[in-house]
């Protein structure tokens, strides 16, 4: 016996190519053609992997820095006295090819009791550390102990920076992906697309050398390696599995 109010029934079933099928809660639709259901994959096929990288980029900027100053009865001569020296170190500079706007002067005039004292200071940004040693070397041996020359200072651009964690991040994918495809030949399987890519962990330092005693005696190329930029990346990738397509016949 059938019992009363008994829920509408859903049947789904795969059919070859070419059958119907009817709807068995719309009998009166009758009878319709339905396209052929696409093979699906079996799940759970992946190879999950990690990855890591580790990368590094120098300092791409130096900023050097130099101080005049003159202390004079009158301002004329402070003024006249800074700006002979001051000429000069600007003119280094344009010799050695450094733009006129990564050259910045500021220039102070203050009452010293009965005398005026003018200080004139030139920050110079280089991208050639070669040209930035050459005008460092010629004022410190050109001008005389009112010239102070400043102890360049490296650093990075935001652009660099962003480059190197992309890089980092790229080379860690490319990695993991080496290691799925090798896991995979050695079960005789073959690397399929990926799905899914995460960046676990990122870390970044910089290579300063805590144990030197005094920073001021490091070599030019000791400041280079101590403003070095370090990156590492740690992404998880999981790729799915295919079988290995038997070798086509030849034609």
């Amino acid at each position: 016996a059938g019992m009363a109010g008994s829920p509408a029934r859903v049947f789904a079933a795969l059919l070859p190519a070419g059958d119907v099928c009817r709807n068995e809660n719309e009998p009166a639709a009758g009878w319709v053609a339905r396209r052929p259901a696409q093979q699906q994959q079996q799940p759970g096929r992946e190879v999950q992997v990690s990855g890591n990288a580790e990368l590094s980029a120098p300092p791409d900027r130096a900023r050097l820095s130099a101080r005049v100053g003159s202390r004079k009865e009158s301002v004329a001569e402070a003024k006249s006295s800074v700006s002979r020296r001051l000429e000069y170190i600007l003119q280094s500079t344009r010799l050695q090819g450094v733009k006129e706007e990564h050259v910045t002067v500021t220039r102070d005039i203050r009452r010293v009791e009965n005398a005026y004292y003018m200080e004139a200071e030139v920050c110079v940004i280089f991208t050639d550390f070669v040209k930035m040693q050459n005008v460092s070397n010629l004022l410190a041996e050109k001008l005389d102990s009112s010239v102070t020359v400043g102890t360049p200072e490296f650093y990075h651009t935001s652009e660099c920076l962003q480059r190197l964690r992309r890089q980092a991040c790229l080379a860690a994918v490319a990695n993991a992906r080496h290691k799925a495809r090798e896991v995979c030949q050695v079960v005789g399987q073959a690397l399929g697309r990926p799905l899914l890519i995460k960046e676990e962990e990122t870390k970044e330092w910089r290579g300063q050398n805590e144990d030197a005693p005094d920073p001021e005696t490091h070599t030019l190329q000791q400041r280079i390696d101590n403003a070095t930029f370090f990156v590492t990346s740690v992404v998880f990738v999981s790729f799915e599995i295919k079988a290995k397509e038997k070798g086509k016949k030849k034609t």
